[in-house]
């Protein structure tokens, strides 16, 4: 009998500069990626951070208790007062972020550079 393995997720963060940082998200996000979700944001929310962008070009599975994962990073966010954008998500994502309306609370874009724009900061 095997054991269940870790999560498979890695968090990558990225300071790019204009107090924006990427958090590059590559595998799986879930219940079990809240520790190493959270240490990104913290990592990534060092320095003043203003922007945090979400890079979801490594996703390869995201659940219902990933979406809450999400949530609960946008909550953080408004508290300490951060604009939150995401790019590269698929067809697919894109339409679980409108059915939920996070869409509405996170800026969604194609690409790293329109997320990091300064005209998308608002």
């Amino acid at each position: 009998m095997t054991t269940p393995s870790a999560p498979i997720v890695s968090m990558d963060v990225r300071h790019v500069g204009g107090g924006a940082a990427v958090v590059d998200i590559r595998g799986d996000v879930t219940a079990t990626c809240e520790e190493p979700l959270m240490a990104a944001y913290e990592q990534a929310s060092t320095g003043g951070t203003q922007r945090l962008v979400l890079n979801f070009t490594g996703l390869e599975y995201m659940n219902s208790s990933g979406i809450g994962m999400i949530v609960t990073l946008l909550v953080r966010a408004n508290r300490q007062r951060q604009k939150l954008a995401a790019y590269g998500l698929t067809d697919h994502y894109r339409q679980i972020f409108e059915l939920t309306r996070l869409d509405e609370a996170i800026g969604i874009f194609d690409t790293e550079s329109a997320a990091l724009a300064p005209a998308s900061a608002s």
